[in-house]
């Protein structure tokens, strides 16, 4: 491109002027619009390149009506999201999708219920097009606020809320396949000649959750209620119910743990016990997310979902709406189910 003065900055008409075009002619071309025979399309992109021409970022959201942004808002404090690399993984999933569609990504995180207020004002202020919500719990506001403002959202997760929070309609969202998932890890268990199978479940105000102990108690049908604890998707978590289930339960001899974090911090308390993995106690997680268990001392068998490709899919699902202009009442497109596999390592 030639080296430009310094000077006025171009404009539509400078650009329709250098290409023989009018101004609608250009703005269909740098908005993305249709109608625009190729060669025209050429030498309007041509003319953009030699004036350098750069499209004004508020007359194209009136042109178009979108802000080519979206909100992605995880229902989590700070601190858990980044400890936790299911969160990146999910992220990175999203950023890409997003990126490839040149559409950018605003991050906004929940501390605590008064966070809601503030998200609110900033998703009904027209900042973004769209939002992308994952992580919630149960009675959580955010389904009747994004319902209320009209915000097009796709959500990472089966939703648990009630008709009334959430209001009546269908729900985008896309979630892998927790019950298959835990019923292949519970079932692989048993086929090593496993007895006594416990279960680590996460927060149980959250589907996932709710899913992988359904999952469970598909296969153990009249599971002893001690082999179930509660934690939390952390290590901490999985430590503690770890140690309240060996307290009830001390001859239990495997265990399924909702995810890898928990799993690991379920590993600490059993070598803490003196208690060897797998020898005397198989261990299943489930996630497979990078780093943590493969870098598990032993590596951790643990049921593998596809992270950033349901943050892939994510975007894509709402994309698709925004494109389609989707208004109340019009069919969504259909939410995902992804596949889980068993990942077979050292613990079990």
């Amino acid at each position: 491109m030639p080296e430009q003065l310094p000077g006025p900055r171009p404009t539509l008409e400078a650009v329709a002027e250098r290409a023989g075009v009018s101004r609608a002619t250009v703005s269909r071309v740098v908005n993305g619009g249709d109608g625009v025979r190729p060669h025209l399309a050429d030498k309007v992109r041509e003319a953009v390149r030699e004036l350098g021409y750069v499209p004004n970022p508020a007359a194209r959201t009136l042109v178009t009506r979108r802000t080519g942004a979206v909100a992605v808002i995880i229902a989590e404090p700070e601190v858990r999201i980044f400890s936790d690399p299911f969160f990146s993984r999910q992220l990175r999933g999203i950023s890409k999708e997003l990126t490839a569609h040149d559409t950018q990504l605003v991050l906004l995180l929940v501390e605590d219920r008064g966070d809601y207020d503030r998200i609110e004002r900033y998703l009904a202020g027209g900042h973004v097009d769209g939002a992308l919500a994952f992580s919630l719990h149960a009675e959580d506001p955010l389904p009747a606020i994004t319902r209320r403002i009209g915000m097009p959202t796709v959500y990472g997760g089966r939703p648990g809320w009630t008709a009334g929070a959430a209001g009546s309609g269908a729900v985008a969202y896309v979630d892998a396949d927790n019950r298959g998932g835990a019923r292949e890890a519970v079932r692989y268990l048993l086929d090593q000649g496993r007895q006594q199978v416990a279960h680590i479940a996460g927060p149980l105000d959250q589907t996932s959750a709710v899913d992988r102990l359904d999952g469970y108690r598909d296969v153990l049908l009249d599971a002893d209620p001690a082999l179930i604890a509660e934690g939390d998707f952390t290590v901490a978590g999985g430590a503690r119910a770890m140690a309240e289930l060996l307290e009830r339960c001390p001859r239990l001899d495997a265990v399924f743990a909702g995810n890898d974090l928990m799993a690991t911090g379920a590993l600490r308390v059993l070598r803490e016990r003196g208690l060897s993995v797998p020898g005397d106690v198989a261990l299943v997680g489930f996630d497979d997310a990078e780093p943590v268990a493969e870098t598990a001392d032993p590596p951790l068998t643990t049921v593998r979902q596809d992270i950033e490709g349901m943050g892939r899919m994510m975007a894509r699902l709402l994309l698709r709406i925004l494109d389609t202009g989707r208004q109340e009442g019009r069919a969504l497109p259909a939410s995902v189910i992804t596949a889980t596999s068993l990942v077979r390592r050292a613990s079990a």
